[in-house]
């Protein structure tokens, strides 16, 4: 089963970004927790890490937080070692846009090749900068 968060304003769909499978999510967030967090789950990143994938949605509240967490985090993955893709459909489209990771920060694509990582604290800014809550879908 795939994971998207979105953005809505009323009925309308403004932004969203298609994850992958929660399982490839989840690899993310324990990649994260290891070895940004040195296993202690949420002890630094709270919002991105402690949230369960399917509670619904981060509130606009949170999605400050969540913007500013995914800014370290980036910064901190892109001086860590690329890891090996955890799906085939990642493998497969890492080779169809020429993607070899060259950190942990490229080690985690979306489903259209995109840096997740970024592609997550575009959508927590474009969430917080409109008041409106990401959700899980």
């Amino acid at each position: 089963m795939g994971l998207y968060l979105c953005v809505f304003e009323g009925d309308e769909e403004l932004e969203g970004v298609e994850v992958g499978s929660y399982g490839d999510f989840g690899t993310l967030r324990d990649y994260v927790t290891h070895e940004l967090e040195a296993g202690k789950l949420g002890s630094r990143f709270p919002t991105f890490i402690v949230h369960s994938d399917c509670d619904g949605e981060w509130s606009a509240s949170q999605c400050e937080r969540l913007r500013d967490e995914l800014m370290e985090i980036a910064m901190e993955l892109k001086t860590r070692p690329a890891v090996g893709f955890s799906s085939e459909w990642q493998r497969t489209v890492a080779k169809s846009v020429g993607l070899v990771p060259r950190n942990a920060f490229e080690s985690f694509i979306d489903v259209d090749g995109e840096f997740l990582i970024e592609r997550l604290r575009g959508l927590a800014e474009f969430a917080y900068r409109y008041q409106s809550p990401i959700l899980f879908q």
